[in-house]
C-alpha cells in the first residue's frame, strides 16, 4: 500500500479484505482506517464479519485478498506480525485462573520479554489505573465480572501498545463498571492510544467512538461520526406507538403521508419525523395507545440500516 508521504499514515488500515469459508462469504472488499488516538467502533449484527475482521487484524486468520497495515506497513512486515504494537481484549475471558491478579500481569509482561523492573512498574501503574491495586494478591476466581474485565484491559496494556482491540469489552458488566471502563478508555485515547471497538451496546459506541462503521454482509454499509450518522438517517424525534391490548398499532395506516418514515416491529410502530407533534396529538387522545417520544439514537440508525430481524450464525 503506497501512501502520500505528506499525509500521516493511519495507525490501522484495513484494505480490501475478503474472506470465504467454502461457499460462505464472510468479508467482501472490507476497507476502513483508524487514525492515531481515534476510537473507531465496528458495528454489525451477528454474522456480519466483526470477529473475522478482528482475527485478520491480529494475524490469526489469513484473508483471501486485501491486507492489514499498521502505521503504513503491512502486518507481515512487522516483527511477530505487529503483536508488540497491539493489545487485545477478547470477548471471552483469557485470564489464567491459576495465578493471582498481579501474576497474570507478570506472566503477560514476560511473554513480551519486558524487563522485570518494567513489569513491576507497569503492573503498579495499571492496577491503580483500573482501580485494582488493593486486589493485586487476589486469586482470579475471587474477582467479580467487572474486575476481571478491568484486569483484562490492564493485561492488554502491559507492553504499552499503540493499538488496542476491544471485542465487546463491557458485555455483562453492571452500569458502574461500564462507566469506569469508559473513563479509562477515554484516558487512553488522550494518551494517543488508538482504539478499535466492537460492541452490541449502541449507546457505548455513541459515547466512545469518534467514528462508527456499520458492517453488513462483510462490508461497510455506512460510516461517519455518531451524531452525523444519526442526523443523516433519522433527523428529529422518534415516536414509539403501541396499543395497550397488544393489537397491531394504527392498523388503518393513518400515519402514512404524515411522517417522514415508519417501521413496524412486533407490537410497536416506530415513527420517524422532524416534527412529530401532529402524530402525537392524534394518538395521545386515544386511551388505547401508549406513546413514547424520544430523540433518535445510533441504535435507531443501526436497526433501520441492518433490519430488525434476529440474526444467528458465526462470523
Amino acid at each position: 500500500m503506497l501512501h502520500n508521504p505528506a499525509v500521516p499514515s493511519p495507525r490501522l488500515e484495513v484494505a480490501g479484505l475478503a474472506k470465504s469459508y467454502g461457499q460462505r462469504v464472510v468479508l467482501r472488499d472490507l476497507s476502513f482506517s483508524v487514525g492515531v488516538g481515534e476510537c473507531y467502533a465496528l458495528l454489525g449484527p451477528n454474522g456480519a464479519g466483526k470477529s473475522t475482521t478482528i482475527r485478520c487484524i491480529q494475524g490469526l486468520t489469513a484473508p483471501d485478498a486485501g491486507g492489514v497495515y499498521l502505521d503504513g506497513r503491512p502486518l507481515a512486515d512487522w516483527p511477530a506480525g505487529g503483536h508488540a504494537r497491539m493489545g487485545v481484549v477478547a470477548q471471552q475471558d483469557q485470564l489464567d485462573p491459576d495465578f493471582t491478579v498481579e501474576e497474570n500481569l507478570w506472566t503477560y509482561g514476560r511473554y513480551f520479554r519486558l524487563p522485570a523492573a518494567l513489569i513491576r512498574q507497569r503492573s503498579r501503574e495499571l492496577l491503580a489505573f483500573m482501580a485494582l491495586e488493593e486486589f493485586a494478591q487476589r486469586p482470579i476466581q475471587s474477582l467479580s465480572g467487572g474486575m476481571r474485565r478491568r484486569l483484562s484491559v490492564a493485561r492488554a496494556l502491559i507492553h504499552q501498545p499503540q493499538l488496542l482491540l476491544l471485542d465487546e469489552p463491557t458485555t455483562g458488566l453492571d452500569p458502574q463498571a461500564r462507566h469506569l471502563l469508559w473513563q479509562r478508555l477515554r484516558a487512553l485515547q488522550r494518551e494517543g492510544v488508538t482504539l478499535l471497538l466492537t460492541t452490541h451496546y449502541l449507546d457505548e459506541a455513541e459515547r466512545l467512538a469518534d467514528r462508527v462503521g456499520i458492517l453488513q454482509h462483510g462490508s461497510i454499509l455506512a460510516e461517519d461520526a455518531p451524531v452525523a450518522m444519526i442526523q443523516k438517517h433519522i433527523p428529529g424525534e422518534v415516536l414509539e406507538l403501541r396499543r395497550r391490548d397488544g393489537a397491531l398499532p394504527d392498523a388503518e395506516n393513518w400515519h402514512q403521508g404524515r411522517v417522514a418514515a415508519a417501521e413496524r416491529s412486533g407490537d410497536t410502530l416506530f415513527l420517524f419525523d422532524p416534527q412529530p407533534e401532529r402524530v402525537r396529538a392524534h394518538f395521545a387522545a386515544d386511551p388505547d395507545y401508549q406513546l413514547l417520544q424520544r430523540p433518535a439514537t445510533l441504535e435507531d440508525v443501526f436497526l433501520r440500516l441492518t433490519g430488525r430481524e434476529l440474526r444467528e450464525g458465526e462470523e
